[in-house]
């Protein structure tokens, strides 16, 4: 606790990492598309709604164990999936799989992330992976089958990746794709010793140049490459059909994410999927995408028979008691547990994790609820007439 006596809730950490960080590399995480209305909206959705708690009932023996997908966690969310976590902490997927390992909590490990999938499922094997689809049949089919050779037994498919959303933020920051050298990165690197020597020299002199690892059965391009634009820009042709051959090839476990729409959510479900993330991808791909707690109740009612989640905006664990009284079976979030990484490596995660499981508890008291399962739409009210659909 000494460490992190300054980090008392998640927001803090993004503080601390606005500090630790380059200014592009901070821009990359906390950026989204154009004018942040998606990200904006993720956390409005939440402020819309309040809680109807109840009182004089014995929370003594209260428990936040959830169970999914046959598993019992020690809390109800998890890490996000999200890329290049090894160039902002070291070691970055490996650090944020050890820490939700350690908490019994589950973690999504991102397509676009620096450390190969087979390292850190041989670290931690409860780690779920993330794909972005490569373009064509039998790369997708290769993808897939390293991914099961590797030991995962849960595949998430991001679907709302078309083509690359419009991240001007992140060029605003000085963050590009590729990464292009230049006088105010080398600054801004200098100017940043800790993150300097403790995560990029040490990554450049222990792994050598980080590479885009997971895109493809094989090794993807480094991070200088212009190659890096073409390998994410050719998704924009994939069909219901690759999800298809997706669930025939794949025999593990298998979630969509992204998916915003209830009909779309009934396609993925008739089309094998066995959890949904309801997502708008953080509000980094298409600006103006409605935040997933506006849309949750009609998917969760759309397919009650599998595990719906979510994600975008999570910050509190009134976020994710309120998300949880919607329906959402699970949560998710990325941005937060990033920065802790970032700032504090696994310890850094280890404290954010606990920071939020402990909200959920205390809040659980004060609600009057002794189990999740006892949630539901009746402990809200609406605060603003432009509240949930």
């Amino acid at each position: 606790m000494g460490r992190f006596r300054g980090q008392l809730c998640l927001d803090d950490f993004e503080r601390a990492a606005r500090k630790h960080l380059p200014r592009p590399v901070f821009g990359y995480i906390a950026g989204a598309a154009e004018t942040n209305s998606s990200l904006n909206d993720n956390r409005a959705a939440f402020a819309e709604l309040g809680f109807v708690p109840r009182v004089l009932v014995d929370v003594s023996t209260r428990s936040q164990e959830t169970s999914l997908f046959g598993r019992t966690y020690a809390a109800p969310f998890g890490i996000a999936p999200m890329g290049i976590t090894a160039l902002y902490a070291y070691r970055g997927d490996i650090v944020l799989a050890r820490a939700a390992a350690a908490a019994n909590i589950p973690m999504i490990m991102s397509g676009s992330s620096l450390i190969r999938l087979e390292d850190v499922a041989k670290e931690c094997k409860t780690t779920w992976f993330q794909a972005y689809l490569p373009g064509d049949v039998p790369r997708i089919t290769a993808l897939i089958e390293r991914v099961a050779r590797a030991g995962f037994e849960t595949l998430v498919i991001t679907v709302d990746s078309q083509v690359a959303g419009n991240r001007e933020n992140n060029v605003r920051a000085g963050f590009s794709t590729p990464l292009r050298p230049s006088l105010r990165l080398a600054w801004d690197g200098i100017t940043h010793p800790r993150w300097l020597f403790g995560t990029f020299l040490r990554t450049l002199l222990q792994h050598g140049m980080p590479h885009f690892e997971n895109n493809y059965a094989t090794r993807g391009a480094p991070i200088l490459s212009a190659s890096v634009v073409r390998d994410y820009s050719d998704r924009g042709h994939l069909t219901w059909t690759h999800f298809e051959l997706i669930r025939r090839v794949w025999k593990g476990r298998l979630v969509i994410k992204g998916v915003l729409d209830k009909k779309d959510a009934r396609i993925a479900r008739e089309a094998g999927a066995q959890g949904i993330i309801v997502s708008n991808h953080g509000g980094r791909q298409l600006d103006g995408a409605v935040s997933a707690l506006r849309v949750l109740p009609e998917i969760v009612a759309a397919c009650p028979d599998i595990p719906i989640m979510m994600d975008g905006g999570v910050r509190r664990g009134t976020d994710v008691l309120k998300a949880l009284a919607l329906g959402a079976k699970f949560v998710f979030l990325g941005r937060p547990l990033g920065y802790a990484a970032a700032v504090g490596g696994e310890a850094g995660a280890r404290h954010a994790i606990r920071l939020l499981s402990d909200e959920v508890y205390r809040d659980m008291a004060m609600l009057g609820l002794t189990g999740l399962e006892d949630l539901g739409p009746q402990w809200l009210v609406r605060l603003k007439s432009s509240s949930l659909r």
